[in-house]
């Protein structure tokens, strides 16, 4: 598939450090694996205790696995693996990121997820946040071995969360359709893959302050996705935000989901 022109402006990678799993106290190992083309990088992070299941966990943009696993650094504790990895061009994983390439680079993510003897395949789940969750929705609905989704913050299409962005700035709102053309391009929008998914199970979660993808759009999702689904709309709720500040409503509530997925 050719490469949607103006991807290089859409990704922020970042090869520094914001955090580690020890800081956190975390039983994890760190790994590589291919995606066919490049060397990725992820750590595995250990349940404490007998694992109810796998989580792939997707991250956002900007940075890498380094501070986005701290969103789910509470799932062990809760009996889940957690596999984090980086996209190509992010963290220690080699390459760049393209669209194309993140979903790749998922794909490869859940292959290695099905290779590991200590990792029970008939209980995979994916959960991803924001363009991860994009990217998660795009993968999960070319696949049959996964026994649910989860999207907090995922927008419908790529131009879509371009145009929503500039927006939000006086300078840029009148360009904003111009400016989506130039800088995204269609193709592997979840918009156009979500109903793939079913009948695998999705949760959607959207806060209505979100100033980086637009809630409206994560609604959009969920109707045009098929049953089982749910959608769990957070009043005032911002980016990414349902599992650090909910006074752990948002935990529970994602816990539950995907146990209910593995049972």
């Amino acid at each position: 598939m050719q490469r949607p022109r103006g991807d290089f402006w859409f990704y922020y990678p970042s090869r520094q450090s914001y955090g580690h799993p020890s800081d956190f106290k975390l039983d994890y190992e760190s790994v590589f694996f291919h995606n066919g083309i490049a060397r990725l990088h992820g750590w595995f992070l250990n349940s404490a205790g007998r694992a109810k299941g796998t989580v792939l966990h997707c991250h956002g943009n900007a940075g890498n696995i380094t501070g986005h696993f701290q969103f789910v650094a509470w799932m062990p504790a809760y009996g889940w693996n957690v596999f984090c990895f980086d996209y190509q061009g992010y963290g220690r994983s080699e390459g760049r990121p393209t669209r194309p390439g993140t979903i790749a680079d998922t794909n490869a993510a859940i292959d290695y997820l099905r290779s590991r003897p200590d990792v029970d395949r008939s209980r995979l789940v994916v959960f991803g946040q924001s363009l991860g969750a994009a990217v998660g929705l795009v993968a999960a609905s070319a696949r049959d071995d996964l026994r649910g989704v989860a999207a907090e913050g995922a927008f419908s299409s790529y131009r879509s969360a371009v145009q929503f962005v500039c927006r939000r700035g006086l300078l840029l709102r009148g360009a904003a359709p111009f400016i989506s053309r130039v800088f995204s391009a269609p193709g592997l929008d979840p918009i156009d893959h979500v109903a793939r998914i079913a009948p695998t199970p999705t949760f959607f979660i959207c806060g209505t302050a979100d100033r980086i993808c637009d809630h409206r759009q994560t609604i959009e999702l969920h109707r045009a996705a098929g049953p089982p689904k749910s959608l769990w709309l957070i009043e005032g709720g911002r980016h990414t935000e349902a599992l650090v500040s909910t006074n752990g409503e948002g935990p529970r509530r994602l816990d539950r989901f995907l146990t209910e997925c593995v049972e």
